[in-house]
């Protein structure tokens, strides 16, 4: 017998948690329709596409989001969810940097998107 046995068991210890979490309980409709949801998680039911909450409080997005939105890294995109391009973080994701690719050069130490080498 091992020690953790006989100090904590565990094997038959059960969670409400998961079940909870994947049937949205305790979710607020949101005040208004297109709400930005950038920092909140996917709809389960929207991804089974089974949401038809039109205030639903979660994101309802697509996976086929390949490209950071530029303006909702700034703050500024209006389009919530309806917008085409990805609302999260992604340096793998980021959109090209207009001064790098123009001008072959970007001055900014602390720029956030790719800088691309046309030569390679």
């Amino acid at each position: 017998m091992l020690m953790q046995d006989i100090i904590a068991p565990v094997q038959n210890i059960h969670f409400d948690l998961d079940e909870i979490v994947c049937s949205q309980q305790g979710a607020l409709p949101l005040p208004f329709p297109n709400m930005d949801k950038a920092n909140v998680g996917v709809c389960e039911f929207f991804l089974r596409s089974s949401c038809s909450n039109q205030r639903c409080p979660f994101r309802h997005i697509h996976g086929d989001k390949t490209v950071v939105c530029k303006h909702w890294l700034r703050g500024l995109c209006k389009k919530g969810d309806d917008c085409e391009f990805l609302h999260e973080y992604d340096m793998a994701k980021m959109p090209e940097c207009y001064f790098f690719s123009k001008y072959g050069q970007c001055l900014n130490k602390e720029c956030a998107f790719l800088h691309l080498d046309p030569e390679s």
